[in-house]
């Protein structure tokens, strides 16, 4: 408070002191005349101390009035434009921040998004490989089966023909048979006994 009066006084005083430099010089200007300087002024030096006092009482008065009218004024801009730059400077720096914050929010979720995608190709990857193994036993499993089941048919094949050969063959036997002795061999038991020795000579074989 003190510091604001004495500064709030201070322009005043100056004025105050100013006023009364140019009125005395004014005066000792016009109406005192001092033999000294008028010596000096014959010898063509001219000193005019009333004069001089006055422009300095001018002085006096015109820094007051050009510090309240022009340098306060200009301080007060200078001032409030540093405060706006300052302001402009600390948004900067927090959208600089924020954005700083944004880049390692996106990296850290581009990251989390690539990993995740990673994630579920090896699960994709991991799937088609369970399927081919599952798809490969199941056509392993069917292969075998058809391969059995051919083997059965064949061996069904074999047998058949095998019977179908023994009765021709039984048959066969009988009419040399009947040939050979004039008689007819086609009776129940003697086809047993060549079918019992066509047996016999199969299980030997």
């Amino acid at each position: 408070m003190a510091e604001q009066k004495k500064g709030g006084l201070s322009p005043i005083l100056g004025i105050v002191v100013g006023a009364v430099l140019m009125f005395a010089g004014m005066y000792v200007s016009k109406d005192v005349k001092i033999e000294f300087l008028e010596s000096l002024k014959e010898q063509g030096i001219p000193l005019d101390p009333g004069k001089t006092l006055a422009v300095i009482g001018v002085l006096l008065i015109l820094f007051p009035v050009i510090r309240i009218f022009f340098i306060d004024p200009l301080m007060e801009a200078i001032n409030g434009r540093n405060s706006e730059l300052e302001k402009t400077f600390s948004e900067a720096e927090a959208l600089r921040t924020e954005m700083t914050q944004m880049k390692s929010d996106y990296e850290r979720r581009l990251a989390e998004t690539e990993a995740s995608a990673r994630e579920q190709i090896q699960s994709q990857v991991r799937e088609a490989q369970e399927l081919r193994k599952t798809l490969m036993a199941e056509a392993s499993a069917k292969a075998d089966e058809m391969l059995r089941k051919a083997q059965e048919d064949i061996q069904a094949e074999k047998s058949k023909a095998l019977t179908e050969i023994g009765v021709y063959v039984t048959n066969l036997s009988l009419k040399a048979t009947e040939k050979l002795l004039g008689e007819n061999m086609d009776s129940e038991k003697n086809r047993r006994l060549i079918d019992d020795f066509l047996a016999s000579t199969e299980a030997k074989n």
